[in-house]
Parts: C-alpha cells; structure tokens; sequence
C-alpha cells in the first residue's frame, strides 16, 4: 500500500524521533523513504545544521536497515516545498511532528499540522512525542469507534508498525449508555458487546488477522478522549495511533474531539493517521 513514503526533519528532535516511526514503517511495507528538510527564510545557520545532521543520522540508520533512502535539503516555505515533492515524487504518506502550537492553540487551528493534513494530496501521519526515551513500542493503543472509515489503510498502518517493533496491538473501544435511569445509566457488559461487535470493528479486527498482528480487545465508558488517555496511563502503553478525517477538522473547528483532548493530555507518544483523500 505504502512504496513511497516522506519524513519532514526539522531542527527539533521531535522530528527525528518522528522521522525514525516513518523510517521503520517503510522497512516493513519494504517502501523507499524520503529525508525532506525545508529551512524556512530566515532560518539561522544553528538550526538548518541542526536539521542536516539529523538528516545524516536518520540516513545511516536507513542504511544498515536496508531501506532506500533519499534526501531532500532546501530553503523555503515548508508546507509549500513538501506539496511540491508529494505531488511530483507520488509519495504515498508522510510523517510530520507536531509543534508546540498544536498542543498550545486548539488543533488544527491555523497551524502547521493543520495546513499538511489538509493540503497534501496523500497520507498524513502527525506524531507527538511525549517520551523520546519510548520510541520502540511493545505495546500500542488503538483506540476504534463503531463506524470507521478508510479500514483497509487504517488497519495496514497500525499493522506495519506493530509489526515493524514486535508490537501488540490493543483495541480500545468506548461505549454509549443502552438507557439512562434517574440514579445512572446502564451499559453493554464486555461479554455483550463481545456478541454484537459493531461491523466496522470485526472488519478491522479482520485485517489485523490477515498480517498475523498480535493483538487485544479493551472495552470502557465514559468520555472517548479522557478514557482513551486513562487507558494509555494506567495501563503503560508505549503507542496511541489515533484517526482523523476531513470531516473530523471541521467538527474540531466547532467544538474540539477526542483527537484534540488525547493530543493535550496523551501520556505517550501519539501518531493521529489521516488517511489520503
């Protein structure tokens, strides 16, 4: 699914830890991978060899992994520049770190991550790194609602990168009350939601069998972005890989999501896959 993938390095490790999640993705979908920095205007002669290096590094590693790797240096406007090489090489994903900003403002509001998910004309993989000391996951969290789209492409993601790090896979779903009492509401019990398995979630579960994942079924209520968080936490997960749609920015604008609530409070590295357009 993936042949060609794109990693933006910057001066920040952020991006290199990102970078080093798209690099062992491509090992395991056996894809090439561009190293793409864009020293925006103004940038100081600090930073961009602070971004070449880490250009370097990411190189050598790919080297010894047996990945083909090639590498973009150039000036400009980021967003501008990585569009450019998108649309000319046909990468088929790319992964970006999330700034500052993203986390500080509300999601996708006029920033840097918003303008790649919406713009490229391919896969975008945003990482926020929480733990740089955490970047080789057993075990990771992927949390899946009762309709999902694009399951052939957000299966294989999770797939190839579980596969890529020996991972476990761990599916988190939270559940809406049946009825509501005065003195509380009720709920699907594991075992009963073990029967009705919304179709959506048996088709993903599907895919995972197909690349032989190891993997788990977690059930819980309450608010989707706090439990998801939660469950990440108390449970030690190393990897939340998280979805998001166009559709999904325009509900943010309104009135913010889970994806929004577990980008401010994940208590480990978190990858949110926006599946191509």
């Amino acid at each position: 699914m993936y042949k060609k993938v794109l990693a933006a390095v910057n001066e920040h490790l952020n991006s290199e830890v990102s970078a080093r999640y798209a690099l062992y993705l491509a090992k395991e979908a056996n894809a090439g991978i561009t190293f793409c920095s864009i020293a925006e205007n103004g940038l100081a002669d600090k930073g961009f060899r602070l971004a070449e290096e880490a250009v370097k590094r990411l190189s050598s590693r790919a080297r010894e992994l047996g990945v083909k790797a090639d590498c973009v240096l150039e000036t400009g406007m980021p967003l501008k520049q990585i569009t450019k090489i998108v649309d000319a090489e046909g990468i088929d994903i790319v992964f970006a770190a999330t700034r500052r900003e993203d986390v500080e403002k509300r999601f996708f509001a006029r920033t840097v991550a918003r303008g790649l998910s919406l713009s490229l004309h391919c896969s975008v993989a945003l990482v926020r790194v929480v733990n740089m000391g955490r970047i080789h996951p057993r075990e990771i969290l992927v949390p899946v609602k009762e309709h999902i789209d694009h399951i052939p492409e957000r299966s294989y993601f999770a797939s190839m990168l579980a596969k890529s790090f020996g991972s476990k896979i761990h599916l988190f779903h939270t559940t809406k009350p049946l009825k509501k009492f005065f003195h509380g509401e009720t709920y699907l019990t594991p075992l009963e939601w073990e029967r009705n398995i919304p179709p959506d979630i048996s088709r993903f579960i599907g895919h995972l069998d197909q690349y032989n994942v190891e993997h788990e079924k977690r059930l819980a209520s309450g608010m989707t972005g706090k439990s998801i968080a939660i469950e990440a936490a108390a449970r030690r997960r190393d990897l939340i890989i998280m979805g998001a749609s166009e559709r999904g920015f325009f509900n943010l604008l309104l009135k913010g999501s889970p994806v929004e609530y577990v980008l401010r409070e994940t208590p480990c590295n978190l990858i949110i896959l926006r599946p191509e357009q």
